[in-house]
């Protein structure tokens, strides 16, 4: 017999966890004191939401799961913001609560996770795709594999389960659970698209961020190569297509580009969406008089189909590279290097004399400075945005982005964990100063965990898409500027980092050139604070 946390936490290491996030807490100590012996690692993050936030990453790139912990009552309801944002992003995340006791349950008691306190367990099923309370020993086993399967099977996602201290310490048989094989499904309909696909005239293909999910990267440049269609993508199917591919439009919605828009306008008759939900954020811009025709729409739930764009719409459920291999299985392979053109550099222009350089500026200098390779995770605000539209992509799957839940300092998190699980990988997390105010304490965890990831702040003194909202719609802002900036460069070095602030691109070039190096050295994260232009318009303005 062992303790309900020790068979806890031998399956996390069953599964390849070799990192746990989170907070400590009393109702959650004895999960702690196995990871210590079990020789793994606690990753203390500095507030709740953010440990996890690095759990996500942590799953993106380890293809697994990730795992966070906090304890009962408040550190669970922090937890809530980063089990809605990995449900927005679609990655397995195992979130761990505490309550104090389940056998004084009814009992005032201090930080009550249960329906007499914050009933975290009701307050994370809107937010998660499982969430329960194990409130016997013996009922880990069971709840602990429904978990996996709903967090590993379909669209991934987040997944709840609330321990309390007493059944923690609690003896039950050992057992040992493998994580799921998701067995994909093939629609019915993936017949119908190709004969739609050899009669259109003018199609088009839209990728969003399932495409990420699904790593169909493959699939849908083989689809795009032989029926010669153009691709445009979602702000969160940033990444999933190269940018020097001769068929890309880059992005629609925002942080669109014109090639993207004007293509739309000229009568579309078909149009391939895939892995998207056509939100407002995705479809910013798009008229009626824009709409095509047909939809061919890809996705794995069906709930938003046919809802924003109302045409004849064809659904294709189920997971988007099984019904991509399925539909291209006859097809030849396509020669995809005579589709890649030579990479066009864009000269960097400098700023002004006495005035601060354009975001357009630092996205481009990041480009000419940053491997192939380099994986970005653009944190949510505007510079993301100017990310979308000005940084070029050599290598799908090297660009993350959510648009959907928008949870500011999401990208630290994300990209912290990210590098923990895949150190050999280059990461860049693309952030703003108002992210920074969020979650920027997370720098002491990339700092002391040895998470080299290189932070690349873009820094105006504001909540800049939020700012610029406001006077586009009534001429002035509120609340939007903050009256005490943030000091990026003293901030990340007094939690021992490395940290360096730009003023033109050819100096952030070099920066960037020189904090690589510097990361290969230290195995340490670096900061670059980039002062940019308050004033100018982000591309974000298209959405009502």
């Amino acid at each position: 017999m062992k303790t309900t946390s020790s068979v806890l936490v031998s399956n996390f290491k069953h599964w390849g966890i070799h990192h746990i996030f989170g907070i400590p807490g009393k109702a959650v100590s004895p999960i702690l004191f196995e990871i210590l012996h079990h020789e793994m690692e606690f990753v203390l993050s500095k507030h709740e939401a953010a440990a996890g936030f690095e759990a996500s990453g942590y799953a993106l790139m380890n293809q697994k799961i990730g795992v966070a912990v906090g304890t009962s009552g408040p550190g669970g309801t922090n937890l809530l913001t980063a089990a809605g944002q990995a449900k927005a992003s679609n990655l397995p995340l195992l979130i761990i609560t505490g309550h104090p006791s389940m056998k004084d349950t009814g009992k005032a008691m201090g930080q009550d996770s249960s329906l007499f306190g914050a009933d975290l367990v009701d307050m994370f099923r809107s937010v998660t795709k499982f969430s329960a309370r194990v409130e016997r020993g013996d009922m880990l086993q069971p709840f602990l594999q429904h978990a996996l399967e709903k967090a590993l099977s379909g669209v991934k996602g987040p997944v709840h389960l609330s321990i309390p201290f007493d059944i923690l310490l609690e003896e039950i048989e050992p057992f040992q659970l493998e994580l799921p094989v998701s067995y994909e499904m093939i629609s019915p309909k993936a017949s119908e698209v190709i004969d739609k696909l050899n009669v259109a005239k003018r199609p088009l293909l839209f990728l969003g961020k399932g495409v990420h999910s699904s790593k169909a990267y493959e699939e849908v440049q083989h689809l795009a190569e032989h029926w010669n269609i153009p691709v445009i993508t979602t702000p969160g199917g940033k990444g999933v297509f190269p940018s020097n591919h001769t068929l890309s439009l880059g992005a629609f919605g925002l942080g669109g580009t014109d090639e993207a828009t004007a293509y739309l306008k000229e009568n579309v008759d078909l149009l391939l969406v895939i892995g998207s939900k056509l939100s407002d954020m995705s479809i910013a811009g798009l008229s009626e008089a824009m709409y095509p025709e047909h939809i061919i729409h890809f996705d794995y739930d069906p709930t938003f189909i046919g809802k924003s764009i109302q045409v004849p719409t064809t659904p294709v459920l189920g997971d988007i590279k099984a019904n991509l291999t399925a539909i291209l299985k006859d097809i030849p392979k396509t020669d995809s290097e005579a589709f890649i053109a030579p990479i066009e550099s864009i000269p960097l222009e400098d700023n002004n004399p006495g005035e601060r350089m354009s975001a357009v500026q630092v996205l481009r200098a990041m480009r000419y400075a940053l491997p192939d390779d380099a994986i970005i995770f653009g944190d949510d605000g505007s510079h993301s945005f100017y990310g979308i539209k000005h940084f070029d992509i050599y290598k799908p799957g090297t660009f993350f982005f959510d648009d959907i839940f928008g949870a500011m300092g999401n990208g630290i998190g994300y990209s912290i964990g990210a590098k923990l699980a895949a150190p050999k990988e280059t990461i860049v997390c693309l952030v703003g100063d108002g992210c920074m105010f969020m979650h920027g304490t997370e720098l002491s965890t990339a700092y002391n965990y040895n998470s080299p990831v290189l932070f690349v702040v873009l820094n105006n003194g504001r909540l800049d898409m939020v700012e610029k909202g406001m006077q586009k719609m009534i001429g002035t802002s509120i609340g939007g500027v903050y009256e005490t900036p943030l000091d990026v460069t003293r901030f990340a070095e007094s939690m021992g980092l490395e940290a360096y602030t730009c003023y033109n691109p050819y100096e952030l070039t070099d920066c960037i050139k020189e904090a690589l190096h510097r990361i290969e050295e230290t195995n340490k994260p670096i900061v670059i604070e980039v002062l940019v232009d308050e004033n100018e318009i982000p591309p974000t303005m298209g959405r009502q």
